[in-house]
């Protein structure tokens, strides 16, 4: 297998092709984050170089081996990765035409949340950051210019926190993409120390947490991670956060169906969200075949909703963009054939 160079930055590509002239590393890196799928494309090499690279490497490391647009402009790829296995990425389009990279960080997900597809793939590996990088660039050559990353796609980051920072860096490094941090938001259920590094490392990153409920035995059912981060060293965490980034923290919702939709469950919520700055995310669960749960009804929404509003904490709805394509939250998991 050929060594690739999607994501590398400058000097690491120098290192691995073998030659001194450092401006060399720095054109291969232009031409690839501009969107080169080629070394034929990059005019400003010598041909003898072009040839060399052509032989010895590649540019990506991964194949895009499906893709699929619902009605809603939400696009679907299928990534096989060098060792076969095979993930998800997804490119979210808003009402304004901003368009959303949503990443995978890791072959399926140990975090065993109940009410999600990928978590019923169990984990397979973490992601490289060059695995991370390369589903940005190859939804980017497909959908065009894409303005936000969300760290929303199978695995959970904070469980891979190290190749996670290092793709946030090459994003937001002049070098890099030199992407705004505010652009970057990483979703979490709640791993404890992995929002400490992040508030150590990458404060301005935006940051989302998958709380679903704030009853302490419920959520241990529905989301294991909880037994060994409890909400109150959850919260704590989340306040020592915000304290370094000043930013709103995102509250993610996804509401069930006698799990967690009525207006008692809404409150416990904003009892819990109390010395934090926060919007709810309101996300009606997707259903999934695999799951044996209920979409809640408009009626428990509206609800909830209200009870949000009536104790003055912020909130908005998500549109259900994607599930015409198993790309909606929670719906993304790969053949588990295919990933064995």
């Amino acid at each position: 297998m050929k060594n690739s160079l999607a994501g590398l930055p400058a000097e690491e590509i120098i290192k691995l092709i073998g030659i001194k002239e450092k401006y060399r590393g720095r054109q291969l890196s232009e031409w690839i984050i501009r969107g080169a799928v080629s070394f034929d494309e990059m005019s400003n090499l010598p041909a003898k170089l072009r040839t060399h690279l052509t032989e010895s490497f590649s540019i990506f490391s991964s194949t895009v081996i499906s893709s699929d647009t619902d009605n809603d402009s939400t696009g679907k790829i299928g990534i096989k990765l060098f060792d076969d296995l095979i993930i998800e990425a997804v490119l979210l389009k808003d009402e304004n035409g901003r368009k959303t990279a949503c990443l995978s960080s890791q072959v399926g997900c140990a975090m065993g949340c109940v009410f999600c597809r990928t978590g019923k793939m169990g984990l397979r590996r973490n992601l490289n950051s060059c695995e991370i990088i390369e589903q940005f660039l190859h939804l980017r050559n497909l959908y065009g210019d894409i303005s936000n990353i969300v760290f929303m796609g199978m695995g959970e980051p904070l469980k891979n926190v190290d190749e996670v920072l290092k793709a946030i860096s090459f994003f937001t490094n002049k070098e890099g993409f030199g992407m705004s941090q505010r652009r970057v938001t990483v979703s979490t259920c709640g791993v404890i120390d992995g929002i400490i590094r992040l508030k150590e490392e990458a404060p301005v990153i935006r940051l989302a947490v998958s709380l679903v409920t704030a009853d302490e035995e419920d959520r241990i059912k529905i989301m294991p991670v909880t037994r060994k981060n409890s909400l109150e060293n959850l919260k704590m965490a989340l306040i020592e956060h915000q304290k370094v980034s000043g930013r709103r923290i995102t509250l993610e919702c996804a509401i069930i169906k006698g799990i967690n939709d009525t207006q008692k469950d809404a409150a416990k919520i904003a009892d819990w969200a109390k010395d934090l700055s926060v919007n709810v995310n309101v996300i009606p669960w997707n259903p999934a075949s695999e799951i044996d749960f209920e979409e809640p009804s408009e009626k428990a929404l509206n609800s909830f909703c209200k009870e949000l509003e009536k104790r003055k904490i912020p909130y908005s709805r998500r549109y259900r963009r994607g599930r015409g394509l198993n790309a909606a939250c929670g719906q993304l998991a790969t053949n588990l054939k295919n990933n064995s």
